[in-house]
């Protein structure tokens, strides 16, 4: 155990990564950025997960998600996760939900673990679900950060930490200060692009360009890269980390 975190006692000390194995992060959500906050955060020396997701890895994934290899294509990703937790770290200690969240309050289960979290991490899409966790979150003074939209976006260098108040150009970040501000909640932590989404081809000029039919089913409505959601996914399991440290 020692060996593992031997470079990261150098940078922040023997006493503060212990402290960290104590630590228990609950992250919603194993995709392009969610799969790099575990990622980032089992080698940080994080010694309990919680994990949600009711997902498994699709082929479409391949090009961004850290857990899909042509391996795990068909398998839950809260189980392909947790066998590279323990990959990295084997004394790591891991929960899992394989669902996906409409109601954490009426999964007592799901309750009564993530109510014992140091911090929560929201990477998921669904805007209803992402106010859901939030309001959790603050009622159980409970850390928590957001990701908001990386798809369509290119430049990771236009990736920011903020609060959700002070955020801009993010269409996504738009809708969640309109619902959160209804519900009173002043304040939260959000990793956000200020790079202006990219147009994608619309149908007409995915027909126009696909080579046959069946790379004209394939078309996504939103599109992806490797660097944009798996830095959005560090940057936040640096921010946790750091918070946890203060």
């Amino acid at each position: 155990m020692e060996e593992i975190f031997n470079r990261l006692e150098l940078l922040i000390g023997k006493e503060k990564v212990e402290y960290l194995h104590k630590k228990t992060v609950a992250i919603f959500g194993l995709g392009g950025v969610g799969s790099y906050v575990v990622e980032g955060l089992a080698r940080s020396g994080i010694g309990n997960f919680i994990l949600v997701d009711g997902d498994k890895v699709d082929i479409t994934n391949l090009n961004r998600q850290i857990i899909a290899t042509t391996k795990t294509i068909g398998k839950e990703k809260v189980d392909v996760e947790e066998e590279r937790i323990k990959e990295i770290n084997p004394n790591a200690k891991i929960v899992k939900f394989a669902k996906f969240i409409t109601d954490i309050e009426s999964n007592i289960e799901l309750l009564n673990a993530i109510k014992k979290a140091d911090y929560i991490v929201d990477a998921i899409d669904t805007v209803s679900s992402k106010i859901k966790i939030v309001e959790f979150a603050k009622e159980n003074n409970i850390p928590i950060i957001s990701a908001l939209g990386t798809g369509n976006k290119l430049d990771p260098t236009k990736l920011k930490i903020a609060d959700i108040y002070d955020t801009k150009i993010c269409p996504l970040a738009k809708v969640m200060r309109k619902e959160l501000k209804k519900r009173k909640i002043s304040s939260l932590d959000v990793v956000y692009s200020e790079e202006e989404p990219i147009k994608i081809l619309d149908e007409d000029e995915c027909n126009k360009n696909a080579k046959d039919n069946e790379d004209t089913k394939k078309i996504k409505k939103i599109g992806s890269i490797a660097f944009v959601p798996s830095v959005a996914g560090l940057l936040i399991s640096y921010k946790v980390i750091s918070e946890l440290l203060k």
